[in-house]
């Protein structure tokens, strides 16, 4: 009987609401292992996670049996709930509309990996608004700057 084989290599990039520096570094791990289990329950292979306090960087094996919409509200509407729940942040924390999806070949897994995995350093030379920008350029992605993110 055949099978459906594929081999799909994702960075997703999202921020919470308006830009907020509102990621709580003190719970980043507790943060990560969550997100780590929304993204194992619905079959995909995580590779890479990194909160910042103002964004996070996401490296997946992708299973196409779900589509990545799905996938990127499912991991913004249990995080946003985990995050409240614990009243990590005063308010009501939430992410931004939209996200950064950029694909990758397997032999680009390992420099992926080491990128989000020394943010902090990249992040004591360069914004994440900078940061982004680049990203998009790098892969070509038409975009409008006025609808990136809000940022305050």
């Amino acid at each position: 009987m055949a099978n459906t084989y594929s081999r799909i290599y994702l960075q997703i990039v999202f921020s919470p609401y308006a830009h907020e520096n509102v990621i709580p570094v003190k719970h980043k791990e507790e943060l990560q292992k969550y997100t780590t289990g929304i993204i194992q329950n619905r079959k995909h292979k995580l590779l890479a996670i990194n909160y910042m306090h103002d964004h996070v960087h996401i490296f997946i094996g992708y299973k196409p049996s779900q589509s990545l919409p799905e996938l990127i509200r499912d991991i913004k509407t249990n995080t946003s709930k985990f995050i409240n729940e614990r009243k990590w942040v005063l308010g009501k924390f939430r992410w931004q509309e939209g996200y950064g999806t950029f694909s990758y070949g397997h032999s680009q897994i390992n420099d992926v990996i080491h990128y989000i995995n020394t943010q902090e350093e990249h992040h004591r030379k360069s914004t994440f608004r900078e940061e982004y920008i680049r990203m998009l350029d790098k892969f070509e992605v038409d975009y409008d700057p006025d609808y990136l993110f809000e940022w305050i």
